[in-house]
């Protein structure tokens, strides 16, 4: 939703410098995209938040971080480039056996690389070139790959999970009553 939105964003800006209207309307956009950007943060925090303690339960001896940690490593500054990525891996190896070491790792480390290089050309172009239309369309492609990379991260390890929870609940429990 964030990278849609940050799609929306670029064309307003990108209108904005091309036909100086005095118009606010790219001023508007980009309000709505740190709304839903910020949205989509929490939304994602949650996510991880939740994940971990999945993935605690699941494997309890597992090196899984803290909590504090997992949100935590997010708002350091250059640690926020490195650490993230390793507690994602972290939950996904402790979510379940069948994390499968090449396919699932690569697919978190195109999910980084993209969020990465994505920060990096937004820092650089900031200060290089700003306004220039070559990094805004990098920019915003490597958003839209991180945006899609990280759904699938997200969709693989609830799966895992969710299969390996599903296993750990006895056939003779009681399910849940309906409100």
């Amino acid at each position: 939703m964030s990278a849609v939105a940050d799609v929306f964003r670029a064309a307003a800006v990108r209108d904005d410098h091309l036909h100086r209207t005095g118009a606010s309307e790219s001023g508007f956009v980009s309000m709505v995209f740190v709304y839903l950007t910020t949205l989509a943060i929490v939304l994602f925090l949650v996510w991880l938040t939740q994940s971990r303690r999945n993935a605690q339960e699941l494997t309890p001896g597992a090196s899984v971080p803290s909590r504090g940690r997992t949100i935590g490593m997010w708002f350091v500054p250059l640690v926020n480039l490195v650490v993230p990525r390793g507690i994602v891996l972290a939950i996904g190896r402790a979510s379940s056996a069948s994390w499968a070491e090449k396919r699932d790792t690569a697919l978190v480390n195109a999910w980084w690389a993209a969020w990465v290089g994505h920060a990096l050309v937004l820092t650089v172009a900031s200060r290089v070139a700003p306004g220039s239309m070559a990094f805004l369309v990098v920019e915003e492609a490597l958003m839209i790959a991180a945006a899609v990379l990280a759904g699938l991260v997200i969709e693989r390890v609830t799966a895992l999970q969710n299969a390996a929870l599903g296993a750990t609940v006895p056939a003779d429990a009681e399910p849940l009553a309906q409100a």
